[in-house]
């Protein structure tokens, strides 16, 4: 039986920037362009939060009953490792996802965004199919794809539109940096687990590629976030601001970029985390001084 500590591991909230970050980012650049609502700020925060919990379980789930989980360096695996059984972990994620839910139907109708639950149903979907269902994505080297398109524009272009009903390129700037830097963190997981996933026929991205590609990979997209400080600032220059966290990408590139492997990556991950946090802070401060 898996205790309270097991469970907040299994939900694993060092990728909980993930999901705090485009949120900061989409408010301040609604801000920015004159309309900022910090009411369905916080529930988009819910929202993206339940889903990256959601996804947290429901990949422990999914890659439990599959038999992949059984031998992995990262965090705690619910069900691979047999703390809590696989239907108590699968009613976690569905709980998780119900909250979002919840929450996302409250902010679309609150914003009169009712568009937007279209997309709230797709993020469901993938939410879900990332490593579930019988073709999951996840198992494609599709993963990273998706993160940016759900953690990055979706998350933070969407928060965005349902503040301010407009987007503005220091929305579209912030949205590209946060999608490079979520990608960024499951890049680093997955190349933590290159060895394990190819020997059980996982095929993320990091395993079609190899070690040095998805190195390589990882350096660019922290070169990508960094970079769309740049385009941001081109509507509003104090975003610029947001280039103060580039000290924080030293150690986790040099890190990721160097020969480590398997655990000796799970600092770099953690790492990864607090850049991209301190990437959104010093970007939102950037966007709410404009």
């Amino acid at each position: 039986m898996a205790t309270l500590a097991q469970w907040i591991e299994g939900a694993r909230p060092r990728t909980l920037p993930a999901a705090i970050a485009p949120v900061l980012v989409g408010t301040a650049a609604a801000h920015a362009a004159g309309d900022a609502n910090l009411g369905l700020g916080v529930l988009a925060l819910v929202v993206a939060l339940a889903l990256q919990v959601g996804v947290n379980y429901a990949n422990d789930y999914s890659d439990g009953v599959r038999g992949t989980d059984e031998e992995r360096v990262g965090p705690v695996r619910l069900v691979g490792q047999r703390l809590a059984a696989p239907a108590d972990v699968k009613a976690a994620a569905f709980g998780s996802f119900f909250v979002a839910s919840v929450a996302g139907l409250a902010l679309v109708a609150l914003a009169g965004t009712w568009l937007l639950a279209l997309a709230g149903v797709v993020a469901l979907w993938a939410a879900w199919h990332y490593t579930g269902g019988k073709n999951p994505y996840g198992y494609r080297g599709l993963g990273e794809v998706m993160v940016f398109v759900f953690f990055g524009l979706f998350a933070v272009l969407g928060t965005t539109w349902t503040q301010a009903h407009a987007l503005t390129l220091g929305a579209v700037g912030g949205a590209i940096g946060c999608g490079a830097l979520a990608c960024a963190i499951l890049v680093t997981n997955n190349l933590r687990d290159l060895e394990g996933d190819r020997e059980v026929g996982k095929r993320t991205l990091a395993v079609r590629l190899g070690f040095a590609r998805t190195r390589r990979l990882y350096a660019g997209l922290v070169g990508l976030a960094l970079a769309s400080v740049l385009l941001a600032a081109v509507a509003h220059p104090t975003a610029l601001v947001g280039l103060l966290a580039a000290p924080l990408a030293v150690r986790p590139v040099r890190s990721v970029l160097g020969e480590t492997y398997g655990r000796e990556l799970l600092p770099a991950l953690g790492q990864t985390g607090v850049l991209q946090l301190g990437y959104a802070v010093a970007l939102t401060v950037g966007l709410v001084l404009a």
